[in-house]
């Protein structure tokens, strides 16, 4: 029966009370590519986001256009994103936002984002967030 076992005193160990390091919380934001990558996407067609077919391929190496994509999976993500939310804001399909998601970025990241391109939008004004590349 543990339960009537007697604890000795030299057995118990004092708990030793630490303060703990204070956690810094940093800010979401995008570096000064990032952000102009948001900005250029409000001129991007909804097309761009999808894979180039045939015709399209064939259409743009007629007309001297090259494939609208960019090379760096992680900047094509934020850009996908970027031409939904200049198009839809928060609206976009949760495939999208996994995608952005699973590229490294924060949905943190994903609020700034779909915030200032909805204020731009309405005619604020571009706007990044404070402390951030304008």
């Amino acid at each position: 029966m543990a339960y009537l076992a007697r604890i000795e005193a030299a057995e118990v160990q004092p708990l030793a009370f630490t303060t703990a390091p204070a956690r810094i919380v940093e800010r979401p934001g995008f570096s000064a590519l990032e952000w102009s990558i948001i900005r250029l996407a409000q001129i991007d067609r909804l097309w761009t986001i999808r894979p180039l077919g045939l015709l399209r391929r064939a259409w743009n190496w007629l007309s001297g256009r090259g494939n609208p994509a960019l090379a760096n999976e992680r900047l094509e993500a934020l850009r996908r994103i970027s031409v939904l939310s200049w198009h839809f804001g928060y609206t976009i399909g949760g495939d999208d936002l996994a995608d952005f998601l699973s590229a490294g970025f924060t949905t943190d990241q994903y609020e700034l984002l779909v915030n200032s391109v909805r204020s731009a939008a309405a005619g604020d004004g571009w706007r990044a967030a404070p402390g951030q590349f304008a």
